[in-house]
């Protein structure tokens, strides 16, 4: 039998796709001690947490530069080299930008099947090809766990650059993807899952956000984007509100999710990944009065998103327009509430509000 078929890749590490990365709170920890740069093309650091970096580089035009790579969480090689550069694109999408081009970034066990790498890097390339971005080569070392990715560089309008520190009271909160894909593909390493969960998880993970992202740029009164990663929907939702100093209303029952997610809960297939996000943004998530929202859904709030969609946030008057085109267009997007005030840093202080 082919190595590809006959090696469970998701066996092979402890944790997969965005469920891998360092925590939130380890990570901020850590860049709160770091130095700013003083450079006036400096446009978007790493100060705000945002999706991606922005420097300028001349009379409108600016370059979107990111980097994201991390562990199998499919079985199959070809699809997990699609996830990883469908993910890595995202940044630049989120930002506004256009993709350009793309260095590989390779970590491979000196011993494995060159057949898998060979067709991990075959599925990074096709969605490359998709986007029309151009891999100008890599790197490579060996590791005992493979991981695979893309440091990806992009052109942008400094004058229409979107971070996730613009939203503004009143707006509503727009989601372009379902969430589940930490929890399903947890229980697919766990030997849990069933193959029509797995399936939709990848039809999501392989989905790129550049239409999204077209559409939310054409859209006059979008006023912040971010891409919801491996710090799930509450992390990436503490991110935006502390950067806007907002508080985010998240309607629950209007969260959009991957079929059999829920059921992936119930299986007990939690990923460490959202037991730290829980760490990190549970402190400023409060329950409005008189909400009851099941433990299953909550837990779905934090779960660590690989490839995840945009949450978008636009003027109440231009969100049915931003919608309707999202939905004409085939994604599955929906309105999952909006932003209320003012937010204040403080004991006790909630960013984000559930109903």
């Amino acid at each position: 039998m082919d190595q590809t078929q006959s090696v469970r890749l998701t066996q092979q590490v402890k944790a997969g796709g965005c469920a891998s990365k360092l925590p939130a709170g380890t990570l901020r920890q850590v860049l709160s001690t770091l130095p700013t740069q003083a450079d006036p093309n400096l446009l978007v650091g790493f100060e705000t947490s945002d999706d991606a970096g922005i420097y300028r580089i001349g009379p409108g035009m600016a370059l979107v530069q990111t980097v994201d790579f991390f562990t199998p969480l499919v079985d199959d090689p070809f699809t997990f080299g699609q996830i990883a550069a469908t993910n890595a694109l995202s940044d630049v999408y989120a930002m506004g930008g256009r993709p350009l081009t793309a260095l590989a970034i390779v970590c491979f066990p000196q011993d494995a099947a060159l057949e898998i790498l060979e067709q991990i890097m075959r599925g990074g390339l096709s969605k490359m090809a998709e986007t029309r971005c151009v891999v100008v080569g890599g790197h490579s070392v060996r590791d005992a766990e493979m991981k695979f990715g893309y440091a990806v560089t992009g052109l942008v309008d400094p004058g229409r650059v979107y971070t996730n520190a613009g939203a503004l009271p009143g707006d509503i909160l727009i989601l372009t993807k379902p969430i589940g894909t930490g929890v399903i593909t947890t229980a697919l390493k766990q030997g849990k899952s069933e193959a029509a969960w797995v399936e939709r998880a990848i039809r999501s993970m392989t989905t790129l956000n550049g239409t999204a992202s077209t559409i939310a740029i054409g859209c006059p009164g979008v006023h912040a984007i971010t891409d919801i990663t491996g710090f799930g929907l509450m992390g990436h939702g503490r991110e935006m509100a502390f950067g806007s100093g907002v508080t985010l209303e998240i309607e629950t029952d209007k969260v959009p999710l991957i079929e059999g997610a829920l059921d992936a809960v119930g299986a007990g297939a939690i990923p460490g990944g959202l037991l730290a996000n829980r760490d990190f943004a549970e402190c400023v998530v409060a329950d409005s009065p008189g909400s009851r929202i099941p433990d299953d859904l909550r837990a779905l709030l934090y779960d660590p998103q690989t490839s995840g969609g945009l949450l978008i946030s636009v003027a109440a008057e231009d969100a049915p327009t931003l919608l309707a085109a999202l939905l004409n267009a085939g994604l599955p997007a929906a309105a999952i509430g909006r932003v209320s005030g003012a937010y204040t840093p403080g004991a006790g202080a909630s960013a984000i509000h559930l109903r």
